[in-house]
């Protein structure tokens, strides 16, 4: 089945262009140039991924965004901007954005983008090798519910952050690299980069830390990839 794409960009030029090239890669696209009209499309047209601009004219990429994840909808975002200064960035993803492309940017990266966005939005098999119950720290979590605590606040997992969660709890105490996850829980067929999964460490960071900048639990290990401290 043909994937849909709803790209929000108020440049008719770059709108065009993405446009032009999402549909030669047979992609559907729908396409907006404000973010009201955007939250429309999105009810109607429900598209399997939203490219969308930072700065548009009235309501911002940054507030359509907020309100998509307001509304309980995992709709994958993929924002564009001009600026490329870091706060933005993490600005973008803390509101629940799923990746984040500075503009220029060569089409080919976009769509590469596109296409890893896409496959981390295809529901993820269950496997065998799940505990039923995930727990360290003040952090307790049932794997088949996908939601659990930290001490008394709650927390609620997607099928890939617990995918993660899990293979780190397993391996707790040593360093597992970046590819070696990648592998596991993307699969070896994976098409993308790393950054997919640095994104995916710090919505998850911020589910399982107290204080998400200076984690005590999901480490970083430097050059490698990460290590759970129980």
């Amino acid at each position: 089945m043909k994937k849909h794409v709803l790209v929000v960009e108020d440049d008719p030029h770059i709108r065009l262009g993405l446009c032009d090239a999402l549909r030669g890669e047979n992609y559907d696209v729908t396409e907006c140039g404000t973010g009201t009209h955007a939250l429309g499309q999105l009810r109607q047209a429900r598209p399997d991924l939203v490219i969308l601009d930072l700065m548009l004219p009235g309501k911002s990429g940054y507030d359509l965004c907020r309100e998509i994840r307001a509304q309980k909808n995992r709709v994958p975002i993929l924002m564009l901007s001009a600026k490329g200064q870091e706060i933005d960035k993490v600005v973008g993803l803390e509101l629940g954005a799923d990746d984040y492309v500075t503009k220029p940017f060569s089409v080919r990266e976009l769509l590469a983008r596109v296409h890893a966005l896409l496959r981390r939005a295809e529901p993820v098999p269950d496997a065998h090798d799940l505990p039923a119950e995930i727990a360290f720290g003040k952090v307790r979590i049932d794997c088949k519910a996908l939601r659990g605590t930290r001490g008394r606040e709650p927390i609620e997992l997607t099928p890939r952050e617990l995918r993660v969660l899990a293979l780190l709890f397993r391996e707790r105490g040593n360093a597992v690299g970046r590819e070696a996850i990648l592998n596991e829980v993307w699969g070896i067929e994976y098409y993308g980069t790393t950054r997919t999964l640095d994104q995916l460490m710090v919505k998850l960071r911020q589910k399982i830390e107290e204080t998400p900048g200076e984690p005590r639990h999901l480490v970083t290990v430097h050059t490698l990839g990460y290590r759970l401290e129980a």
